[in-house]
């Protein structure tokens, strides 16, 4: 097992965030964390990470408790993929993803030629070598994101944690970027991502897990916890869950899907 949460409970003095959580997560998967806003999804990829000391249970990776993996050599593995953000400097896109090499270096070496050659395989699997020489604070929301999944492959991790990495993106770099997450987890990547959209969880997800009020309330396959009932315990409205074709669904908000088939 790559991965293992076991009993994981973490909070502040004022509020306990996670509950009890156990999972675990194989090489190779790709798993959604679905939840509304202050589930945990943000504080328990952050406890994946040992960014947070627990307050019961641990988090084990390749057999190791987290906790006892100095962060330097975890990011070696696993890669911590935020948000899109927009830098205060304009770095050259290269010069962003040049940066997940630090991890394998001291803290006085230069980059090598062949520290410059895996930045430049990360660009170039990405389709996205054209903008190596590109100020990364003018290119688009998704070339963003993609640069920084890009920063994470040149880092030589192969597990990605990732908060809510189509968020703030227009519909074709959403498409873009689940695109790009399917390629990469056909070659073995695994990845670990929030999200606020049931439809990607369904499209490009080995395993969907649902959080409310810090707890588990559904783990498995999309097909089987994407439903219109956990949907409604997970946000209060009514969604209905359609087949468009054999193993494709999608979901459509009950009331606007009714309103629409009424005016047609």
């Amino acid at each position: 097992m790559l991965l293992v949460a076991e009993n994981i409970s973490f909070g502040f003095p004022e509020k306990l965030v996670l509950r009890k959580i156990s999972f675990d997560v194989r090489r190779g998967e790709i798993i959604s964390l679905l939840g509304p806003n202050g589930s945990g999804k943000t504080t328990l990829l952050k406890t994946l990470l040992g960014l947070y000391p627990l307050d019961t249970g641990r988090v084990l990776f390749q057999g190791r408790a987290i906790s006892t993996i100095r962060q330097k050599a975890l990011a070696r593995d696993i890669a911590y993929v935020p948000q899109i953000h927009r830098a205060s400097f304009a770095y050259r896109v290269i010069d962003v993803v040049l940066m997940g090499r630090i991890p394998h270096k001291s803290f006085f070496s230069r980059f090598s030629p062949e520290d410059m050659d895996i930045a430049l395989a990360a660009l170039d699997k990405l389709s996205i070598l054209h903008l190596r020489d590109r100020p990364y604070t003018r290119i688009s929301g998704g070339e963003r994101q993609l640069t920084l999944i890009a920063r994470a492959m040149t880092q030589g991790a192969t597990t990605f944690v990732m908060d809510e990495p189509a968020n703030g993106l227009d519909y074709g770099n959403q498409i873009k970027l689940l695109e790009s997450l399917m390629d990469l987890g056909e070659d073995g990547y695994t990845f670990i991502k929030s999200t606020h959209f049931p439809d990607h969880a369904l499209w490009v997800a080995d395993r969907v897990i649902m959080l409310k009020d810090g707890s588990i309330i559904a783990d498995g396959t999309p097909d089987s916890v994407i439903t219109s009932e956990n949907l409604f315990t997970l946000y209060g409205r009514e969604v209905d869950v359609h087949s468009l074709r054999e193993s494709f669904k999608v979901c459509i908000p009950r009331k606007i899907g009714n309103c629409r088939c009424a005016h047609t």
